[in-house]
Protein backbone atom coordinates (compact mmCIF):
# COMPACT_ATOMS: atom_id res chain seq x y z
CA UNK A 1 0.00 0.00 0.00
CA UNK A 2 2.80 2.38 0.96
CA UNK A 3 4.74 1.78 -2.35
CA UNK A 4 1.71 2.79 -4.21
CA UNK A 5 0.69 5.91 -2.40
CA UNK A 6 4.65 7.19 -3.08
CA UNK A 7 3.81 6.30 -6.88
CA UNK A 8 0.63 8.10 -6.83
CA UNK A 9 2.32 11.28 -5.03
CA UNK A 10 5.17 11.71 -7.12
CA UNK A 11 7.25 10.54 -3.62
CA UNK A 12 5.95 13.61 -1.84
CA UNK A 13 6.23 12.14 1.85
CA UNK A 14 3.56 14.42 3.44
CA UNK A 15 1.37 13.22 0.65
CA UNK A 16 2.51 9.93 0.61
CA UNK A 17 1.47 10.12 4.69
CA UNK A 18 -1.39 11.05 4.16
CA UNK A 19 -2.47 8.70 1.12
CA UNK A 20 -1.43 5.85 3.71
CA UNK A 21 -3.55 6.47 6.17
CA UNK A 22 -6.90 7.04 4.03
CA UNK A 23 -6.37 3.97 2.21
CA UNK A 24 -5.56 2.09 5.67
CA UNK A 25 -8.72 3.48 6.94
CA UNK A 26 -10.76 2.38 3.79
CA UNK A 27 -9.64 -0.85 3.51
CA UNK A 28 -9.75 -1.74 7.44
CA UNK A 29 -13.06 -0.64 8.44
CA UNK A 30 -14.60 -2.16 4.66
CA UNK A 31 -12.30 -5.25 5.57
CA UNK A 32 -13.88 -5.76 9.39
CA UNK A 33 -17.82 -4.88 8.46
CA UNK A 34 -17.83 -7.95 6.38
CA UNK A 35 -17.78 -9.71 9.75
CA UNK A 36 -21.44 -10.22 10.93
CA UNK A 37 -20.08 -10.69 14.53
CA UNK A 38 -17.26 -10.79 16.42
CA UNK A 39 -15.00 -10.58 19.42
CA UNK A 40 -11.45 -8.94 19.80
CA UNK A 41 -8.66 -10.33 21.58
CA UNK A 42 -5.94 -8.36 22.83
CA UNK A 43 -3.25 -9.01 25.42
CA UNK A 44 0.41 -9.78 25.38
CA UNK A 45 2.73 -10.97 22.24
CA UNK A 46 5.15 -12.37 24.46
CA UNK A 47 2.93 -15.08 26.16
CA UNK A 48 4.09 -18.46 25.38
CA UNK A 49 2.01 -21.52 24.58
CA UNK A 50 1.97 -23.56 27.69
CA UNK A 51 1.01 -20.00 29.84
CA UNK A 52 -2.55 -20.18 31.72
CA UNK A 53 -3.44 -16.61 30.00
CA UNK A 54 -2.94 -18.24 26.62
CA UNK A 55 -4.81 -21.74 27.70
CA UNK A 56 -7.37 -19.36 28.55
CA UNK A 57 -7.64 -17.12 25.62
CA UNK A 58 -7.71 -20.55 23.51
CA UNK A 59 -10.65 -21.86 24.90
CA UNK A 60 -12.54 -18.60 24.82
CA UNK A 61 -11.68 -18.31 21.14
CA UNK A 62 -12.84 -21.87 20.32
CA UNK A 63 -15.91 -21.35 22.05
CA UNK A 64 -16.65 -18.20 20.96
CA UNK A 65 -16.27 -19.61 17.39
CA UNK A 66 -18.76 -21.98 18.10
CA UNK A 67 -21.24 -19.88 18.71
CA UNK A 68 -20.18 -18.51 14.98
CA UNK A 69 -18.31 -15.44 16.05
CA UNK A 70 -15.65 -14.17 13.97
CA UNK A 71 -12.21 -14.14 15.89
CA UNK A 72 -10.15 -10.97 15.57
CA UNK A 73 -6.52 -10.13 16.97
CA UNK A 74 -3.66 -8.64 15.84
CA UNK A 75 -2.64 -11.25 14.07
CA UNK A 76 1.13 -11.91 15.95
CA UNK A 77 1.92 -14.66 18.78
CA UNK A 78 1.12 -14.71 22.55
CA UNK A 79 -2.60 -13.94 23.17
CA UNK A 80 -3.38 -13.12 19.65
CA UNK A 81 -1.80 -16.43 18.56
CA UNK A 82 -4.29 -18.36 20.81
CA UNK A 83 -7.57 -16.65 19.63
CA UNK A 84 -6.61 -17.53 16.20
CA UNK A 85 -5.82 -20.86 16.81
CA UNK A 86 -8.81 -21.04 19.04
CA UNK A 87 -11.43 -19.90 16.30
CA UNK A 88 -8.91 -22.39 13.46
CA UNK A 89 -9.74 -25.21 15.49
CA UNK A 90 -13.20 -25.02 15.68
CA UNK A 91 -13.30 -24.36 12.21
CA UNK A 92 -14.10 -20.68 12.52
CA UNK A 93 -13.03 -17.77 10.83
CA UNK A 94 -9.76 -16.06 12.45
CA UNK A 95 -8.78 -12.58 11.14
CA UNK A 96 -5.46 -11.32 11.72
CA UNK A 97 -4.91 -7.17 11.84
CA UNK A 98 -1.29 -7.20 11.72
CA UNK A 99 1.10 -3.82 11.96
CA UNK A 100 4.36 -3.45 10.42
CA UNK A 101 7.36 -3.35 12.75
CA UNK A 102 11.08 -2.00 12.20
CA UNK A 103 11.72 -5.68 14.17
CA UNK A 104 9.60 -8.23 12.07
CA UNK A 105 6.78 -9.96 13.84
CA UNK A 106 5.24 -12.70 11.68
CA UNK A 107 1.95 -13.56 11.50
CA UNK A 108 0.69 -16.03 13.12
CA UNK A 109 0.00 -19.47 11.05
CA UNK A 110 -3.98 -19.67 12.37
CA UNK A 111 -5.07 -16.46 10.79
CA UNK A 112 -7.50 -16.99 8.52
CA UNK A 113 -7.86 -13.63 6.65
CA UNK A 114 -5.44 -10.74 7.25
CA UNK A 115 -4.95 -6.91 6.66
CA UNK A 116 -2.01 -5.38 7.23
CA UNK A 117 -1.41 -1.74 8.59
CA UNK A 118 1.72 0.61 8.92
CA UNK A 119 -0.06 2.61 11.08
CA UNK A 120 -0.58 1.74 14.70
CA UNK A 121 -3.68 4.07 15.18
CA UNK A 122 -5.42 3.40 11.75
CA UNK A 123 -5.10 -0.35 13.00
CA UNK A 124 -6.77 0.91 16.21
CA UNK A 125 -9.56 2.50 14.47
CA UNK A 126 -10.41 -0.72 12.53
CA UNK A 127 -10.39 -3.07 15.38
CA UNK A 128 -12.50 -0.99 17.31
CA UNK A 129 -15.32 -0.71 14.40
CA UNK A 130 -17.76 -3.31 15.13
CA UNK A 131 -17.06 -5.85 17.65
CA UNK A 132 -19.71 -7.04 19.72
CA UNK A 133 -17.42 -7.93 22.79
CA UNK A 134 -13.68 -7.30 23.74
CA UNK A 135 -11.35 -9.20 25.38
CA UNK A 136 -8.22 -7.75 27.62
CA UNK A 137 -5.60 -10.21 28.67
CA UNK A 138 -2.34 -9.24 30.45
CA UNK A 139 -0.13 -7.77 27.98
CA UNK A 140 1.86 -4.26 27.86
CA UNK A 141 2.20 -1.00 26.75
CA UNK A 142 0.52 -1.99 23.37
CA UNK A 143 -2.48 -3.47 25.69
CA UNK A 144 -3.09 -1.00 27.61
CA UNK A 145 -2.65 1.68 24.83
CA UNK A 146 -5.54 -0.44 23.01
CA UNK A 147 -7.73 -0.96 26.61
CA UNK A 148 -7.81 2.94 27.22
CA UNK A 149 -8.50 3.87 23.61
CA UNK A 150 -11.89 1.92 23.78
CA UNK A 151 -12.49 2.96 27.28
CA UNK A 152 -12.19 6.63 26.12
CA UNK A 153 -13.97 6.29 23.02
CA UNK A 154 -17.12 4.74 25.28
CA UNK A 155 -17.29 7.73 28.05
CA UNK A 156 -17.28 10.26 25.72
CA UNK A 157 -20.02 7.98 23.32
CA UNK A 158 -18.06 8.27 20.30
CA UNK A 159 -19.05 4.33 19.84
CA UNK A 160 -21.59 1.85 21.88
CA UNK A 161 -21.10 1.22 25.03
CA UNK A 162 -19.67 -3.05 24.35
CA UNK A 163 -18.76 -5.50 27.17
CA UNK A 164 -14.96 -4.72 28.23
CA UNK A 165 -13.73 -7.76 29.83
CA UNK A 166 -10.32 -7.83 31.49
CA UNK A 167 -9.67 -11.41 31.75
CA UNK A 168 -7.87 -12.16 35.25
CA UNK A 169 -8.70 -10.44 38.03
CA UNK A 170 -4.81 -10.92 39.81
CA UNK A 171 -3.93 -9.11 37.13
CA UNK A 172 -6.29 -5.81 36.43
CA UNK A 173 -7.69 -5.44 40.03
CA UNK A 174 -4.22 -3.48 41.10
CA UNK A 175 -4.96 -1.25 38.28
CA UNK A 176 -8.76 -0.73 39.13
CA UNK A 177 -7.56 0.04 42.74
CA UNK A 178 -5.02 2.54 41.35
CA UNK A 179 -7.99 4.09 39.61
CA UNK A 180 -10.03 4.28 42.80
CA UNK A 181 -7.40 5.32 44.54
CA UNK A 182 -5.92 7.79 42.29
CA UNK A 183 -8.66 9.21 39.55
CA UNK A 184 -11.48 8.94 42.34
CA UNK A 185 -9.35 10.66 45.23
CA UNK A 186 -11.75 13.51 46.47
CA UNK A 187 -8.95 15.96 46.55
CA UNK A 188 -9.05 15.78 42.91
CA UNK A 189 -11.26 13.56 40.83
CA UNK A 190 -10.20 12.87 37.24
CA UNK A 191 -12.94 10.25 36.37
CA UNK A 192 -16.44 9.95 37.20
CA UNK A 193 -17.48 6.55 39.53
CA UNK A 194 -20.02 5.53 36.63
CA UNK A 195 -16.84 4.87 34.83
CA UNK A 196 -15.39 1.79 36.63
CA UNK A 197 -18.63 0.42 34.68
CA UNK A 198 -17.22 0.87 31.71
CA UNK A 199 -15.69 -2.41 32.05
CA UNK A 200 -15.75 -5.57 33.85
CA UNK A 201 -12.96 -7.75 35.73
CA UNK A 202 -13.81 -11.70 35.33
CA UNK A 203 -11.92 -14.35 35.56
CA UNK A 204 -15.07 -17.61 35.24
CA UNK A 205 -15.40 -18.42 31.75
CA UNK A 206 -18.72 -19.77 31.30
CA UNK A 207 -19.71 -16.09 32.36
CA UNK A 208 -17.38 -14.55 30.48
CA UNK A 209 -19.39 -16.67 27.48
CA UNK A 210 -22.33 -15.51 28.86
CA UNK A 211 -21.91 -11.93 28.69
CA UNK A 212 -20.39 -11.99 24.97
CA UNK A 213 -23.88 -14.21 24.39
CA UNK A 214 -25.79 -11.35 25.47
CA UNK A 215 -24.33 -8.99 24.21
CA UNK A 216 -26.22 -6.87 21.38
CA UNK A 217 -24.62 -7.08 17.66
CA UNK A 218 -23.58 -3.93 16.83
CA UNK A 219 -24.37 -1.64 13.68
CA UNK A 220 -21.89 0.61 12.53
CA UNK A 221 -21.27 3.28 14.93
Amino acid sequence: MRDGCIYLTNGDEKETQVCVVNEELRQGIDFISKTEKSVTFFGSARTKPNDEFYLKAYRLAKRCSELRYTIVSGGGPGIMEAANKGANDAGGKSIGMTIQLPTEQETNQYVSDEIPFYYFFTRKVALTYSGEAYLYFPGGFGTFDELFNMLTLIQTDKIAHVPIILVCSEFWKPLETFFRENMLNPSHIDIDHNDLNLYTIMDDEDAIIEVIKNASIRKDD
